[in-house]
């Protein structure tokens, strides 16, 4: 059975247990050798782990690990630029009498989907906008089946099980309320931008059953899921017979939320609506990337740095 989890393992640890390959491949380093690089994860978090020195008689056996294997390793907990890291001393793929729990190693987010899904559609089912009523539960009943599993991300920011349910429906929770603050808000304007501005993602990452992806599809890498998103509403609110302001109102929400040309929103928020969707979508993200760290965090102590957090080591307050 398994013991040990990634949310507890200690920096100059040994650790000999099952984790899941989130992604695997062996390279050449800086010295000409070989190494092999692997992401590891279990219900808890991931880590990256190293294998030195990779000798040519090891590669067979390592060419049959493929990505959403269990494997055993045997390794060291080391530290580099602030985060934990495995140093691999010995890997192998998972027998069949091995003992083992399979949601042991699945990162899920914890409402069920089923429960997210219809409360999602519900919001949408409930909009005055007949126009944006249309649309959206149009849009979530044709995802139904990907939404059930998919997550918000390969990496970073809810980037598990059922992730991208769990992303907007928070981000609806959260935007009901600021409409109830910020009254000139059109209310299902805002409700419809958290439902579709990440729909795409659906299509720009690639992702197997379990919520693990594997990377992004070629369109995905091209295009981004902002400008496949627009793609999607541009066919959809003609087909749909919608006002052309709203529609590009609309577009304009998927474009922006971004809010910085380098993390590709060539334009800025430019009413409320669109606005208070880029911050929506910050602030669950960050909400997100923070307590994911201080949950792998002793009492008392600093986390490892936060990359998505501008690399800060965040501190969890005492019992």
């Amino acid at each position: 059975m398994k013991e040990v989890y990634i949310a507890n393992i200690k920096t100059a640890q040994e650790v000999t247990d099952f984790f899941m390959v989130k992604s695997i491949a062996v390279k050449i380093g800086a010295n000409k050798k070989q190494y092999l690089d692997v992401m590891l994860a279990d219900k808890t978090g991931e880590i990256s782990g190293k294998k030195w020195d990779v000798a040519d008689e090891e590669l067979p056996s390592l060419a049959q690990i493929k990505e959403g294997d269990i494997v055993k390793i045997r390794a060291n907990v080391t530290e580099w630029n602030g985060l934990k890291q495995f140093r691999v001393l010995r890997i192998r793929r998972r027998a069949e009498n091995d003992p083992l729990e399979f949601s042991d190693f699945i990162k899920a987010a914890p409402e069920r989907p089923e429960d997210m899904y219809e409360y999602i559609l519900g919001k949408a089912e409930a909009f005055s906008d007949q126009d944006l009523k249309k649309l959206c539960v149009k849009v979530l009943q044709e995802n139904r089946e990907k939404l059930m599993y998919y997550p918000a991300a390969q990496k970073n920011h809810h980037a598990e099980m059922a992730g991208l349910l769990y992303h907007v429906k928070r981000m609806l929770m959260n935007g009901e309320r600021m409409c109830q603050v910020y009254t000139n808000l059109n209310a299902d304007l805002v409700m419809a931008g958290v439902i579709l501005h990440d729909m795409e993602k659906l299509n720009e990452i690639e992702s197997n059953e379990l919520g693990i992806s594997s990377g992004y599809s070629f369109e995905g890498q091209m295009l981004g899921h902002l400008i496949q998103g627009i793609k999607v509403l541009d066919r959809l609110t003609e087909e749909l017979d919608f006002p052309k302001e709203k529609a590009i109102m609309l577009e304009h929400m998927i474009l922006s939320h971004h809010y910085e040309p380098e993390f590709g929103s060539p334009k800025k928020p430019l009413f409320p609506e669109a606005e208070i969707l880029h911050y929506l979508d910050m602030i669950d993200a960050r909400m997100f990337d923070m307590q994911d760290a201080l949950d792998k965090t002793e009492p008392g102590e600093f986390s490892d740095r936060v990359w998505t957090l501008d690399n800060r080591r965040l501190y969890k307050v005492k019992d």
